[in-house]
């Protein structure tokens, strides 16, 4: 239950703010040709599986033959070891959310961003304000209903961060971190047999993420936000 909470804080805490962060960035840029190169390569890494994801890590930073680790001995420098240490485990899989992750889940704050009146702009600039006052001002507060119903409908999730993922880079070495409910779930359940027990553990996932939804959806109404219901 801990690596399970700490992955999913990690999670919110680093991945959830990039792709709001990305659609500022690209609605900043100017240049059209430029926008749309950008776009399609942080979006590229959202259809490769996780199979793929997980196999150029090993290709890169396996611990005797990674290209990445080869290189760093050839400088003189220490090997970096991301797949057989615990906390190396976690830095990967954050690491991975991100980069597979950002670039799709910024599409949706475009969409919202595009839908903001261009006249605001103009008369922010007219009245002298600079690029970073017209985004904290202007961008931000217009996509802040957005943000807040995709951070209540991310906490419905706060349990469940991705069984492939963490089953791919799971291994001995880093199991003190890297075992989850999930694959908790899939040993006991799964191999084991034991269905009953890990449909308990299921529905409680279940019941956690309902009472986050539940009490982040009243959280943001009493600061008079609009929720989720």
């Amino acid at each position: 239950m801990a690596n399970t909470m700490i992955l999913s804080a990690l999670d919110i805490v680093f991945f959830f703010p990039m792709p709001i962060i990305l659609a500022v960035l690209l609605n900043e840029v100017r240049i059209k040709w430029f926008k749309v190169m950008t776009q399609t390569i942080f979006y590229a890494p959202h259809f490769l599986s996780w199979v793929v994801i997980v196999a150029i890590t090993v290709v890169l930073f396996a611990t005797r033959d990674g290209g990445i680790n080869i290189l760093l001995r050839d400088l003189g420098f220490n090997t970096i070891e991301p797949l057989t240490t615990p906390g190396g485990f976690r830095i990967t899989w954050i690491l991975h959310n991100i980069w597979q992750g950002t670039g799709w889940g910024a599409i949706i704050f475009l969409a919202a961003i595009a839908g903001v009146d261009p006249n605001l702009y103009e008369a922010a600039s007219i009245d002298g304000a600079g690029r970073l006052r017209q985004i904290w001002h202007i961008t931000l507060p217009a996509i802040r209903g957005v943000i807040i119903i995709l951070f209540i409908l991310r906490l419905g999730s706060f349990m469940d961060i991705g069984f492939e993922h963490v089953l791919l880079l799971q291994n001995p070495l880093n199991m003190q971190t890297s075992d989850i409910f999930d694959t908790f779930i899939y040993r006991t359940g799964i191999l084991m047999g034991n269905f009953s027990f890990t449909t308990a553990v299921g529905m409680f996932k279940g019941i956690i993420g309902l009472i986050l939804v539940v009490g982040a959806n009243k959280a943001v109404k009493k600061l008079g936000e609009e929720g989720i219901f």
